[in-house]
């Protein structure tokens, strides 16, 4: 797979092969969409609106802290917002029932990603295949929930949504522009057309594109949050780095921005830490984002330290989403 994302940003002869199976990716995924907006293929509808925060390309662009910070300003506005998301257990599959995720919960039985949002403690996060499922669930247990938020459901076509939010990663865009298996694309570039908004993590916006900014500039310590420091407290230390997200040269970016001058060690989006990932025998404090903090706290040590982001988004699509969601 490794080797395969290698091609996804560039052209090479490999995609004389891998081109007409991206034809049939294309047609057979125009297929599904068009038997789901014709109603051939049946689609729940929630009593409460629905938010999809998704993405047309394989990988991490940044999905997560947009629902976080949208979850946010709904709570600012008087809503009761409820997150659902798939949730990979350590096997690689999704939970076939809905589970109701918990900051005691592990990270290899309910996604590193749907655990982080639980442990940000703004509203109920529930994970499952079968999405409608899920949130109707949480809506069961949380009959104060009021919206949904979705997050990564973008081609879920069974879950019936108020509004869409398609993030894209500013620095990488659309790779190469093909469809999987030759590029990154899950759907064509023209799908943005279709979407409600377009938010653009970092880089160059374009036309009523939105931007984002992932802001952070304080660590916490993985064995006792409670100790923050600042990025001044490891200018003069030796530092390394690690990075299990779709992008992990992103956060290494950060650091930079930051004036801390960090080993980088990247690992593969979702990967699975084990102690000998973080035996950096030489560091003095081992560095980290919050998405691999998560799977690395049964094992840490006082030397780990996370970096806590936060988006930064215009209130106009703040504005934008209330006007989908309004009756």
């Amino acid at each position: 797979m490794e080797r395969l994302q290698h091609h996804w940003y560039r052209l090479s002869p490999l995609h004389l092969l891998l081109y007409p199976l991206s034809l049939l990716f294309g047609a057979l995924s125009a297929l599904r969409r068009f038997l789901y907006r014709s109603g051939i293929l049946a689609s729940v509808k929630l009593p409460v609106p629905v938010v999809i925060i998704g993405n047309i390309s394989v990988g991490g662009t940044g999905k997560t802290p947009l629902t976080l910070w949208l979850a946010q300003q709904l709570l600012d506005n008087g809503w009761h917002p409820g997150i659902v998301s798939r949730g990979y257990t350590k096997d690689g599959k999704q939970r076939s029932i809905p589970h109701e995720v918990s900051i005691e919960d592990a990270a290899d039985l309910v996604g590193d990603e749907p655990l982080l949002m639980a442990q940000r403690a703004l509203c109920p996060v529930w994970i499952g295949r079968n999405r409608p499922a899920a949130a109707q669930a949480l809506l069961a247990a949380h009959p104060e929930c009021d919206i949904i938020l979705s997050d990564d459901g973008l081609q879920h076509y069974r879950l019936q949504r108020s509004a869409e939010i398609v993030v894209v990663d500013g620095a990488r865009r659309f790779g190469n522009g093909l469809l999987l298996p030759a590029g990154p694309l899950r759907e064509p570039v023209s799908r943005l057309h279709k979407a409600d908004a377009v938010v653009v993590n970092g880089g160059e916006t374009h036309g009523d594109e939105f931007a984002m900014q992932l802001a952070g500039t304080s660590f916490y310590n993985l064995l006792n949050p409670e100790r923050v420091v600042t990025a001044a407290e490891f200018a003069k230390l030796r530092l390394d780095a690690i990075a299990g997200i779709g992008h992990p040269q992103r956060f290494f970016t950060q650091l930079e921005r930051l004036g801390l001058n960090a080993q980088p060690h990247p690992f593969p989006d979702h990967h699975r830490y084990t102690p000998s990932d973080i035996a950096f025998d030489d560091a003095d404090a081992i560095l980290m984002t919050e998405k691999d903090a998560v799977k690395c706290t049964a094992f840490a040590t006082e030397r780990c330290w996370v970096l806590r982001v936060d988006a930064q988004v215009s209130p106009a699509l703040t504005q934008l989403i209330l006007e989908k969601v309004t009756p």
